[in-house]
């Protein structure tokens, strides 16, 4: 680690930046295979993080000289272990990943499975790919290191993913997608019936066409997505990103607010645009900017596991929130209980609540919100994060 790190983050004044860029810490001082041994050291470039996963990648020196550029998989888990419990097995020492790099330009991908090994050190299955494992001609590896080395060991070498760990900082995109071993142990085993944490059969939303609930918009991936390009810029979001257009959203036919398509094919449409999705890391699964146009509404639902954040940054409306979801609301006769269908559950009360330009409403898991625009020639605007509470 940079020993300016210290020098500045001791200094009274900065103690704030010690918490907010806690990692530039974390990532140079943290264990990695190699350095049970103080003969090797590491240059971390880049890490992104998506739920369970940690993904970093860089540079590996021997004795203060270059060495190797590596990228190393961390993964924690805890998806897999249920599906695996549903099976009644444990994961024990090693699990799967299929691994897919590809480069900035898309010209250049490289894909291939590699075994993950249980690190007590770090609580979790990791491993590195280095671009290669030969020391330098007038060089030896440590033991300790060497003893770690090999085709599925912890410190691995794959010959296809070459040719992009080559060049570490063109690796734009990484997929990944997780699965038990393919052996049993104790036992010895062979395991058929491999179970999988592939993001759970995400999906993601691009505007093929303008057709209200097209099935066409829906983009089924089965891996999970960590993209190392730094920096996102959208000049107008209205110009640069398309609608998809829903229709009865979050609303069932038995819906007081359901609007049977088949007598009008335009009714009850709100349109959001998805800016970012599989792009964000963390627990986030997107952030975008839904429409509700004059007289429609975003049916009332509960997420269960996940928490949404609304800013409404345009027009007039109507929300609504679960009974006792906000203590603060309650006996204030400004927000009056109704009882409206919330999605796939039925109805229940709810809390009504005038809502306009920096009204804000952030749901936690279990929470129930919904939204409707009452203006008769006037859209509805807000912008929401949504993520995983875990």
């Amino acid at each position: 680690m940079d020993p300016r790190f210290t020098d500045i983050q001791n200094h009274p004044e900065n103690e704030i930046f010690a918490v907010v860029f806690y990692p530039d810490r974390i990532y140079h001082a943290e264990y990695l295979n190699a350095t049970r041994s103080s003969r090797y050291r590491y240059y971390v470039h880049e890490v992104r993080n998506k739920m369970d996963i940690t993904v970093m990648k860089g540079q590996v020196f021997l004795d203060g000289n270059y060495l190797t550029n590596f990228v190393r998989i961390e993964y924690r888990a805890g998806r897999l272990v249920e599906q695996a419990r549903e099976k009644e097995r444990f994961l024990r020492d090693n699990v799967m990943a299929y691994l897919r790099l590809t480069s900035k330009d898309a010209t250049t991908t490289a894909d291939g499975t590699v075994r993950l090994h249980f690190c007590n050190w770090i609580n979790a299955y990791q491993v590195e790919l280095w671009e290669s494992l030969e020391p330098p001609a007038t060089k030896r590896h440590d033991i300790k290191v060497q003893s770690l080395m090999g085709r599925d060991g912890h410190i691995a070498h794959h010959r296809q993913f070459d040719v992009l760990l080559d060049k570490i900082d063109d690796i734009k995109q990484v997929e990944l997608a997780f699965s038990e071993s393919d052996i049993d142990k104790p036992t010895g085993y062979k395991i058929n019936n491999q179970q999988w944490d592939n993001d759970y059969f995400r999906s993601y939303q691009v505007p093929n066409t303008q057709t209200p609930s097209a099935p066409e918009n829906t983009v089924k991936v089965d891996n999970y997505m960590l993209d190392f390009q730094r920096g996102w810029f959208f000049d107008d979001v209205g110009k640069e990103v398309l609608p998809v257009r829903y229709q009865n959203a979050m609303t069932e036919p038995v819906s007081a607010d359901y609007r049977d398509p088949q007598q009008n094919p335009l009714a009850n449409i709100i349109e959001m645009r998805w800016v970012l999705q599989r792009e964000m890391g963390s627990s986030i699964v997107y952030f975008h900017e839904v429409t509700i146009p004059p007289g429609t509404v975003e049916g009332t639902h509960r997420h269960i596991g996940s928490e949404e954040l609304y800013y409404i940054f345009e027009g007039d409306g109507i929300a609504y929130m679960g009974a006792n979801d906000d203590p603060k609301m309650a006996n204030d006769p400004r927000y009056p209980i109704r009882e409206v269908d919330i999605f796939g559950i039925g109805k229940l009360p709810v809390r009504e609540v005038a809502v306009h330009p920096r009204s804000v409403i952030y749901t936690k898991s279990g929470g129930i919100h919904g939204i409707r625009n009452l203006s008769p020639d006037k859209p509805l605007r807000f912008v929401a994060f949504g993520y995983h509470s875990a």
